[in-house]
């Protein structure tokens, strides 16, 4: 059996809305500001948010070594968010709508070209796994979740080679 092939595409509110918000942290021109965008402090706020329901946010970094985009492993969160930010490289970030059962849905994968500083939430059971290095070098990834939820509230798996995708430009 062949491989589903995704094509990557380029981060849009069109495309992304059924699985969260974004906000490009480092380049926010086209947000509104408290004041005028030229003045020597701008400050844009309320950007993004994601509701953690009450628990503390938890700020953590993965490190991600150059791999091949095939998507090979899955996860999901039943009861919270998550919120993911490349901080030295355009992401790959691979994304599949929240199911009612923890079936891998392969047919529904989408892939994003995440630009560096652009933060991503993704919503609750909304599936991913680790982003893909951009360039030939390890990719750092902040990634905010409520305290220990990759211990209490992480559905992961390792996908049969049936259920795997490549992702392509």
């Amino acid at each position: 059996m062949k491989m589903k092939t995704v094509k990557i595409q380029k981060l849009t509110r069109e495309n992304f809305h059924k699985y969260g918000t974004y906000a490009a942290l480092i380049d926010p021109m086209d947000q509104e500001a408290t004041g005028p965008k030229d003045a020597p402090l701008a400050f844009f706020r309320d950007m993004l948010q994601e509701d953690f329901g009450g628990a503390v946010p938890s700020f953590s970094t993965c490190r991600i070594q150059p791999r091949p985009l095939i998507v090979t492993d899955a996860e999901f969160h039943n009861f919270t968010g998550e919120v993911a930010m490349p901080l030295d490289q355009d992401a790959i970030v691979w994304l599949a709508p929240a199911t009612a059962s923890d079936e891998f849905p392969a047919d529904t994968v989408e892939a994003f070209l995440v630009p560096k500083g652009t933060m991503i939430a993704i919503r609750p059971g909304v599936w991913h796994h680790g982003a893909y290095a951009t360039e030939n070098k390890p990719l750092n990834v902040m990634i905010v979740l409520p305290e220990r939820a990759y211990l209490n509230d992480n559905c992961c798996m390792t996908l049969p080679a049936d259920k795997q995708v490549a992702l392509e430009f």
